[in-house]
């Protein structure tokens, strides 16, 4: 039976946000048995995932929306912005969603900090990821989940219990 729970992490860089993700979805699949799909934000359209001068680059340098499938994977380029919905419709069929960012979407959602905490962020979280770099008396951290960062395990369960539900597309 899937689970179909979603959930966003957000923070600022090299924060930890990628490391504690890695880990979590790690353990889900491998201790939980759980199918993961993570969706990553990549705001300043910096990640490169195709090679200038192969054909999967030189298709999607036409404009098309291009898919290419290989034995092992299945790998999609858009030319346009997705919502939620749609990045959803493609996956499917998954048991937890992780999304890396996009503090929009209407999502619980972990903040991951080191060394200190920016409360521009407050507005926008459920629960605080940190580690022992953080002074938590120096902030009012009284409504809100304290995590350890280093511990994926109470991360899972604060999913567990807090994800949204996301119901499966009847198409």
């Amino acid at each position: 039976m899937s689970k179909r729970l979603a959930v966003a992490f957000t923070g600022p860089s090299n924060s930890g946000k990628t490391t504690l993700i890695l880990k979590v979805a790690r353990k889900l699949i491998h201790e939980h048995k759980l199918k993961v799909s993570i969706i990553k934000h990549d705001p300043k359209d910096k990640a490169n995932f195709d090679v200038e001068g192969k054909d999967s680059y030189k298709f999607s340098d036409t404009g098309a929306d291009v898919i290419v499938t290989s034995p092992n994977r299945t790998t999609y380029f858009s030319q346009k912005h997705s919502e939620l919905e749609d990045m959803i419709r493609l996956f499917d069929d998954f048991d937890v969603l992780l999304v890396e960012g996009l503090k929009n979407l209407p999502l619980p959602r972990i903040s991951v900090f080191r060394n200190s905490i920016d409360m521009d962020y407050f507005p926008y979280m459920n629960a605080l990821a940190i580690d022992s770099s953080i002074d938590k008396d120096a902030y009012d951290l009284a409504d809100v989940d304290i995590l350890d960062l280093n511990s994926p395990d109470s991360v899972i369960s604060w999913i567990f219990k807090n994800a949204k539900k996301i119901k499966k597309d009847k198409r």
